[in-house]
């Protein structure tokens, strides 16, 4: 009997380069183009991302084990795999009555934990008791986010707990301080003394020698609306908000840079307090963007969690502790024009988020770009979580990407940029210094400008904007949402803003501009220029008529 034949026989990676090279040859390219380079492209971020990735492309750096440094892995051993990921659901409804509706409809239906915008950006702070009646915050843990208005955030949160007799070790979530990102937002002075006022409120330092403290913070360790010596131990006190610097149009190697500087400034404030490094690790959680390019976001997630257990080795600290991470699909990929597509978006971003080991995940609505999302939209941004986590299995399987030559080649190249960024903003002064020499903003002006560029000329295309423009769309309206946070230096955009904004100047013109088509020979060879200038002309607005009379001198069919 002879021995049977090898059904997958291995390739090399000389035989693939010659097979592509050919491939090339016929489709017209220069004679002896290199395939490597001809199907390489460059991110925002100067990182060359290979065709064809191999073992020797891996990098050098073990990435350690789920749970153990550098965290690359995961931030602990179980990972989500144990209970799932935290599905986090935002609400910013200035409304007491339709958020609480709000609020116990997605935790009956899917949510675990709440995202509560509070003050000029959504519900006001004297309302937040109203808001969360019949919420149990013991059980769903609350992440505020009250921009200004952060200390009277967290004492009405503090007093809502004690007024219902919480042990404070069954409260969690976050107070969700951030006054430099506040400061980026709005151009208010960050002052990040709130920290500190924090931490004495929570209980976990004593009050000033001098009595300058929060009167609310008795030395014997009593937090506001808490109980002796609790301390409230699973409540953060800060969260770095780096969507702010993507939202504004930074790169991802530039988004952890900058969060990580933040995250380094809340340390030393908060260890000047009289916090421990550990107790100061474990105060700060990391808010990052996902987008549609799922790679590049499981890299940044995984790139994130290196950087951080860097951080924690420089300042000492024992044992070492993963980055907390709460992952959000981005607000800045979002469109209003054919706002469908946007659920293929976040799905994507939500598996790279889970993929890449997030502790929580808030997918936003397809409609949030339009105005204050309805119920149907917030069902369906957690039904994606629930598809993907338990119908998928997703949540069963750890470091999913674990292994890959290319996620492991991208994070670690990721990770490298990203520190050379964060030493950067280091030697100019940390942070708020780098915040306000325009070191930071300069930085991403330039990957706002380049990524703009490509829009523009549809080298990023945007599906339902740029590309497959639906002509006369009926459009999707939402009741507006508050007016938010503006005025910083460091201003959001839209990828897809300037675009929205050309097609609605041209179909407010009466009458509608309509372009003429005119197509000359036969339809298989004018077939491709006329989708392309179809398409074309959608993408701004233009209605687009072939003339029948003039589209075959032969007197074929037209288009």
């Amino acid at each position: 009997m002879s021995a049977p034949t090898d059904p997958l026989p291995g390739t090399t990676r000389a035989q693939w380069v010659e097979a592509v090279a050919a491939v090339l040859r016929r489709s017209r390219r220069p004679a002896g183009a290199d395939p490597i380079a001809e199907l390489s492209s460059t991110t925002y971020d100067g990182i060359t991302v290979l065709p064809l990735y191999t073992a020797a492309d891996g990098p050098a750096a073990d990435p350690g084990r789920p749970g153990g440094s550098p965290f690359v892995r995961g931030a602990t051993a179980d990972g989500p795999t144990v209970t799932g990921w935290d599905v986090r659901q935002r609400h910013a409804v200035p409304d007491p009555a339709a958020l609480r509706a709000a609020l116990l409809n997605d935790l009956e239906t899917g949510a675990t934990s709440l995202w509560l915008v509070l003050g000029a950006a959504g519900l006001p702070v004297a309302d937040l008791a109203t808001a969360l009646e019949g919420v149990y915050v013991d059980l769903a843990p609350v992440a505020l986010d009250a921009g200004a208005e952060t200390r009277a955030a967290a004492d009405a949160f503090l007093a809502l707990v004690g007024e219902r007799g919480l042990d404070p070790a069954e409260v969690r979530g976050s107070l969700g301080a951030d006054p430099i990102g506040l400061r980026a937002r709005t151009g208010a002075d960050a002052d990040l003394s709130v920290l500190a006022d924090l931490a004495r409120l929570l209980g976990r330092t004593a009050p000033p020698a001098d009595g300058t403290g929060p009167a609310d913070a008795a030395s014997d360790g009593t937090a506001a609306g808490g109980r002796a010596g609790g301390g409230f131990p699973n409540l953060r006190i800060a969260t770095v908000d780096a969507t702010v610097y993507h939202d504004a149009g930074a790169s991802d190697a530039t988004e952890l840079a900058v969060g990580t500087a933040v995250g380094v400034a809340y340390l030393r404030a908060l260890t000047d307090a009289g916090l421990s490094v550990e107790q100061a690790l474990d105060a700060v959680e990391f808010r990052f963007a996902v987008t549609a390019d799922q790679f590049a976001s499981i890299a940044k997630l995984r790139a994130a969690r290196r950087l951080w257990a860097r951080v924690a080795e420089l300042s000492g600290a024992t044992p070492q502790r993963g980055q907390r991470q709460h992952a959000v699909t981005s607000a800045a990929m979002m469109t209003r024009r054919d706002p469908w597509v946007n659920i293929l978006r976040t799905t994507i971003a939500c598996f790279a988020a889970a993929v890449g080991g997030a502790d929580a995940i808030t997918v936003l609505p397809f409609d949030a770009a339009l105005g204050l999302p309805d119920d149907l939209a917030r069902r369906l941004a957690r039904n994606t979580q629930s598809i993907l986590h338990d119908e998928s299995s997703l949540g069963r399987v750890l470091d999913a990407a674990g292994g890959s030559w290319y996620v492991e080649s991208l994070t670690d190249a990721l990770a490298q940029r990203a520190w050379a960024g964060f030493t950067e903003i280091e030697r100019a002064g940390g942070a708020l210094a780098a915040l306000d020499d325009g070191t930071i903003a300069d930085r991403i002006a330039a990957t706002r400008a380049a990524r703009a560029d490509d829009v523009a000329h549809r080298r990023a295309p945007l599906t339902g904007v740029t590309e497959y423009a639906l002509p006369d769309e009926p459009p999707v309206r939402r009741p507006p949402a508050p007016a938010g946070l503006d005025g910083g230096p460091l201003a959001a955009v839209r990828w897809a803003a300037e675009f929205e904004a050309l097609r609605d100047a041209v179909e407010a013109t009466e009458p509608r501009p309509t372009v003429r088509l005119v197509t000359l020979g036969p339809v298989a060879e004018h077939t491709a220029r006329l989708g392309f200038a179809r398409g074309l002309f959608a993408a701004g607005g233009f209605r687009t008529v072939v003339d029948p009379a003039a589209s075959d001198p032969a007197g074929g069919d037209p288009a």
